[in-house]
């Protein structure tokens, strides 16, 4: 009996779907830059802990990524939002 070979499979993380990717908020909305002092949107980019969060998880693009970061970075140095809440 010939012998089967199997390929080697992608491993998927639970609960995505393949193929599906995340858009960017920013470019749906055309935002050209992203605002430090609207914390009730940079929220969103920030984790529970108050780590910024990757592309991955957000889907942002790297450009507006990169904003999103400078944007919660200075929100933090005002203040605005904490750099370790927990």
């Amino acid at each position: 009996m010939a012998q089967k070979t199997q390929t080697p499979r992608k491993r998927l993380s639970p609960g995505s779907a393949p193929g599906r990717r995340k858009s960017c908020h920013f470019c749906k909305d055309k935002v050209t830059d992203v605002d430090y002092k609207n914390v009730s949107q940079l929220r969103r980019y920030i984790s529970e802990k108050g780590k910024i969060r990757n592309r991955r998880i957000t889907g942002a693009c790297r450009k507006h990524q990169r904003m999103v970061a400078v944007a919660v970075k200075r929100a933090r140095e005002m203040a605005l939002l904490p750099y370790v809440s927990g």
